[in-house]
């Protein structure tokens, strides 16, 4: 057994529930290791949990986080393809919070040559959604077009880059014009700023292509005007509600109640002459089914894909004030929480 340092949540409810704490960790059991946590990578999952917003949340006390990147110190008995020493990154259904932790062999993987525990940190959960979203849902082509919301952030970089290299056309949509240069930068074909002017911006940056495929991450208008813009056998894929993030440490619960009521909403019997499809999912879902997982890391590997990009590093003790920024959704990249 070890000692680690753990950001605690006794009850979901609010950002200052969170509190470091000393446990006891035990032995890894026989098919799991024990991982030296080295650095983590933060999602909206986070917030929403600690908020008490997301419907997966574990009851009762727990520890946030779902990726990590580290090294490993012990190793169960029935596990032989990972030995003390390696560097690894990692997804968990929770947990990451920490300095150490205890996993399912079958959710690490070996980090990649050259890489920093940071960008390890920043990868799994990001690719894992971009990938899942453009290929397994959205049935990518090549030459077709897509339309990447939330375009400068974790998922959005990946999902740019997995689909050029599948050969699409990309337009990526931010909130302000401070982030058109790294979209440009990032190799994307177009930019739109997210304003009352939406379709129109989104359609001359189409210059005559069919809108193919959405990627959805704001669950408001932006959802349907993006719905509305989508060709004939056009798809969106949902993995997102921006909208519901509140500022401050607890949820404004009449800001939520008003945008629930007016959510976006569509009718199937629309949906059928119009040959659209909405498609959604839930990542945690994908982490219940750990040979699917494993099938989707050995398609990612093939693309060959560069570090992903740390917009914002801070360090473990920092980790509350990095959520406070990461709500504000004015950041760009990945957050990540550096583990001494």
């Amino acid at each position: 057994m070890l000692t680690r340092r753990a950001f605690v949540v006794p009850k979901a409810g609010s950002l200052k529930n969170l509190y470091i704490q000393e446990q006891t960790l035990p032995l890894p059991d026989s098919d799991q290791v024990t991982i030296a946590v080295k650095a983590i990578g933060l999602n909206y999952a986070d917030i929403f949990a600690i908020k008490g917003l997301y419907s997966a949340t574990p009851k009762g006390a727990f520890v946030p986080g779902l990726e990590y990147a580290g090294e490993v110190v012990q190793v169960g008995s029935k596990v032989t393809h990972l030995k003390v020493g390696d560097k690894i990154m990692g997804v968990t259904r929770f947990g990451s919070y920490t300095t150490h932790l205890n996993i399912d062999a079958r959710y690490v993987m070996p980090l990649p040559e050259g890489w920093t525990f940071a960008e390890g940190a920043a990868f799994p959960v990001q690719v894992l959604t971009a990938y899942y979203a453009l290929v397994p849902l959205g049935a990518l082509k090549n030459g077709q077009t897509v339309l990447i919301h939330s375009a400068a952030g974790g998922v959005g970089i990946l999902a740019n880059r997995i689909a050029k290299r599948l050969g699409a056309y990309t337009i990526g949509v931010v909130g302000n014009a401070s982030k058109l240069e790294l979209l440009h930068k990032e190799g994307y074909d177009g930019a739109v700023i997210r304003s009352t002017q939406f379709k129109n911006d989104v359609q001359k940056a189409l210059q005559g292509r069919e809108l193919n495929i959405v990627l959805e991450t704001t669950g408001s208008k932006y959802f349907y005007w993006s719905y509305e813009l989508l060709a004939s056998q056009g798809r969106l894929i949902a993995y997102g509600s921006a909208q519901f993030t509140t500022q401050g440490n607890r949820p404004n619960y009449f800001k939520l109640v008003c945008r629930y009521l007016f959510r976006p909403r569509l009718s199937p019997l629309k949906m059928i002459p119009q040959n659209k499809s909405l498609m959604a999912f839930n990542l945690i879902w994908i982490y219940e089914k750990a040979k699917l997982m494993q099938e989707l890391w050995a398609e990612i590997n093939v693309l060959k894909l560069p570090p992903p990009l740390i917009g914002h590093t801070f360090s473990f003790e920092q980790l509350p004030q990095a959520l406070q920024l990461f709500q504000t959704g004015k950041t760009v990249g990945k957050i990540i929480v550096e583990v001494s």
